[in-house]
């Protein structure tokens, strides 16, 4: 028999998982847990608001292909963490939460009156894959294993389990037998069987022009290498979801940057056969309907989750399977099938045009490149970035028209781990997804392009990276207004003079003007090291600077606040919003 604390039993669990970092808040609600997680090898890492702790460990989970975990207490802590939790949900990273909740007896259900309570577990039930409360000390090892269970079944997302401070900081004399992570969940995923690989091989051998379809799946399975090599056996293109990039280097001639969305277009409606990996073909992607795509061509859609399978695209062949996995079978089945030949000469004319299509796209977008004025055009910060950072340097997108300028202007590789909120949207993210980037990757700068909307979230986490030692590179684009919405005003309001003048004056606009925060001296009050910056070559001198100093560092950027606000592609992003026609 051993005396511990429930929250030790948890701190044991985790370990025997291989967890080595948990991110969140102190409280005594359950000091039983995170006062021992240093016992058991676990270091905590406390950042200043509990919704960045959820995207720390979201973004700790993406870059390492591993469990992300965080911790929020009862009541207030909890309501703190459920915007991060809603998130990493909706990004579909592998994130454990463990909260703590009012003792046994005047909670679940509530006594009526009890302090620092609401139905915790209902609530996040609502959005993740699973929540519950433990009743019992001895329910522990077993709800944990269910917990993990869940944290490995189908897409990633988030796990919620709620342990009452009372179970969770009472000691209890018990011998508990704890079990290897073999004896409880399944460590090898789902595969295809012979004959879908073998179908998907013939099917792909046959078609006139195949494409394939790259989600987050692809990421999250480790795959980047394999699909490489499945595009480059069969020459055929590579097309992503906004959240897929990064799944192939877009220095390769095959892929299609997302960023090319008319290119983009031509090439789902060229295809005859198209493999679709580990994506929902949501919103973003148009919901795989015409116009935007062939509806008459041969889908082939692999995933881990069945529930997407077939969901918003009818399929010839749908599959249940890790993503690498299936690409390491593919890839045996077209090597005995003699894929060798040469590339068909119609297939080699039709990735020729789109490849020209996207160099005249490019072309166009670089005529801001061009425009070296005071204040600065927003595509020169992130095409700047792009060339003074290591290629394999994290990569943190976070804000409206920022997130445009900078997926437009920053070229992503398959080397660098690449972090937003492609499929909420969530401002302020960025700052915790940095953070937890860094953990994984303490060897190298993270770089967070993010606007001054978007930093006014949660500025304070500044201080987190310097306390942990965190060399995070901020770059703030200030244009002081919620951009993105005052352009969709403007038109609203007075659409001629918007095209004519580009801009309103300032009484036209419904709040959409900010104040001006200085964040480099924000920064320096809180220990980084801080920058000003409003011309290109003061810019450039930062970005080196940032590098050396070897600490967290904010870049106070001047744009244009016009120029940012007529971010390109918005006309394509508005479309987004409308239902396609097609079928």
């Amino acid at each position: 028999m051993v005396l511990m604390t429930g929250g030790e039993v948890v701190a044991k669990m985790l370990a025997k998982e291989g967890v080595d970092n948990v991110f969140g808040i102190i409280d005594g609600t359950y000091f039983g847990f995170y006062s021992n997680l240093q016992k058991h090898g676990i270091e905590l890492i406390s950042p200043r608001h509990e919704t960045s702790a959820a995207h720390m460990a979201g973004a700790y989970a993406r870059v390492t292909n591993r469990l992300g975990v965080c911790m929020a207490s009862n009541g207030p802590g909890v309501a703190n963490i459920l915007p991060g939790l809603v998130v990493e949900e909706a990004e579909g990273n592998r994130v454990l939460c463990i909260t703590s909740a009012r003792r046994t007896g005047i909670m679940y259900p509530d006594r009526g009156g009890t302090y620092q309570c609401f139905d915790q577990t209902a609530t996040i039930k609502q959005f993740a894959k699973w929540s519950e409360a433990v009743p019992s000390f001895d329910r522990i090892p077993e709800m944990l294993r269910m917990a993990l269970r869940k944290c490995y079944e189908g897409r990633p997302g988030v796990v919620h389990l709620d342990i009452p401070e009372n179970i969770m900081n009472t000691k209890v004399n018990c011998d508990i037998h704890f079990w290897e992570p073999s004896e409880y969940r399944m460590l090898e995923l789902p595969k295809a069987s012979n004959y879908q690989i073998e179908r998907t091989a013939q099917l792909l051998k046959s078609a006139t022009f195949p494409i394939i379809h790259a989600g987050s799946g692809v990421i999250h399975a480790g795959a980047k290498s394999e699909l490489t090599e499945v595009a480059e056996k069969l020459q055929a293109m590579v097309t992503t979801s906004w959240a897929g990039r990064g799944a192939m280097s877009e220095e390769n001639p095959l892929m299609m940057p997302m960023v090319h969305i008319e290119a983009n277009n031509n090439v789902r409606n060229d295809a005859d056969v198209v493999l679709v990996l580990g994506s929902r073909l949501g919103e973003t992607d148009w919901w795989g309907k015409a116009p935007y795509w062939n509806a008459n061509q041969t889908v082939i859609q692999v995933d881990l989750e069945p529930s997407i399978l077939g969901a918003n695209k009818p399929a010839e062949l749908l599959i249940q399977a890790d993503i690498k996995a299936f690409l390491q079978d593919l890839l045996v089945a077209l090597n005995n099938n003699d894929f060798d030949q040469p590339v068909d000469t119609n297939r080699q004319q039709l990735i020729e045009k789109h490849l020209e299509s996207k160099k005249q796209h490019r072309k166009k977008l670089n005529e801001h490149i061009a425009d070296k004025n005071s204040p600065l055009n927003p595509a020169q910060i992130p095409h700047l970035a792009n060339k003074i950072f290591p290629k394999n340097t994290p990569l943190v997108i976070d804000g409206g028209n920022t997130a445009i300028w900078t997926n437009f202007y920053y070229e992503v590789n398959d080397e660098m781990p690449l972090l937003s909120t492609f499929k909420f949207g969530m401002l302020g993210a960025g700052l915790g997804q940095a953070l937890g980037a860094a953990v994984a990757k303490p060897e190298q700068p993270v770089l967070c392009i993010i606007g001054d909307g978007a930093m006014g979230f949660h500025p304070q986490e500044i201080e987190t990276a310097i306390r942990n030692n965190l060399h995070v590179v901020f770059i703030v684009l200030c244009d002081k207004q919620w951009g993105m919405v005052k352009m969709n005003q403007h038109f609203a309001l007075r659409p001629l003079k918007t095209m004519w003048k580009k801009t309103l004056d300032p009484h036209e606009s419904i709040n959409a003007d900010l104040g001006e925060i200085r964040f480099d001296k924000v920064a320096e009050a809180m220990g980084a090291h801080g920058e000003f910056v409003d011309s290109i070559e003061k810019l450039e001198n930062a970005l080196r600077t940032s590098i050396s100093v070897g600490k967290c560092t904010v870049i106070h950027t001047e744009v244009d606040p016009v120029k940012h606000m007529w971010a390109p592609g918005l006309r394509y992003f508005k479309d987004m919003h409308a239902e396609p026609k097609g079928k």
